[in-house]
């Protein structure tokens, strides 16, 4: 559902804004996404509106490490380490407890979500057709969606 996601992505900034504007530093991901899942929560209540047709994850990295939260339309919210929502989520859920471990160095943890996304992919999975973003302290904290060239090396590497 487009519009959703981007009613909930335009919201978030402008917390996510507001809060450095009054605090001068990034927003803790946690609270973030607190904020997200409360709004979510108030259309199932609300008259004259429908419910957000969409979960979401949210990936952050402050000063706690890194993190990967699931919000739910109801407003439910859960941190994983690892986790997939969507079509065919629950073998993608599966082979990510059989294969995930917390001592992943990036390079294999990209591989693993690769591998993940084939498991349940239906056609040619290119990287034209998928993206890869990363977030921690490799990155500086900052997030990075790889290039479609990069994407395409880490799928010959996978092969």
């Amino acid at each position: 559902m487009g519009p959703d996601f981007r009613v909930l992505v335009r919201k978030a900034r402008k917390r996510a804004q507001a809060y450095f504007r009054v605090y001068h530093e990034d927003q803790p991901t946690r609270m973030l996404v607190r904020d997200t899942a409360d709004v979510m929560q108030s259309f199932t209540q609300r008259g004259g509106v429908r419910p957000f047709g969409v979960s979401t994850l949210m990936a952050g990295y402050d000063d706690m490490g890194p993190h990967l939260y699931q919000v739910d339309p109801s407003g439910i919210h859960l941190e994983w380490k690892a986790t997939a929502i969507g079509k065919n989520f629950v073998n993608a859920k599966t082979f990510l407890e059989k294969r995930y471990t917390d001592e992943m160095e990036l390079e294999d943890a990209i591989h693993v979500a690769l591998l993940t996304l084939k498991e349940g992919f239906e056609g040619e999975l290119n990287e034209n057709n998928i993206e890869v973003g990363i977030v921690g302290e490799q990155t500086n904290g900052e997030f990075r969606i790889l290039t479609p060239e990069e994407i395409k090396d880490y799928l010959n590497e996978s092969e």
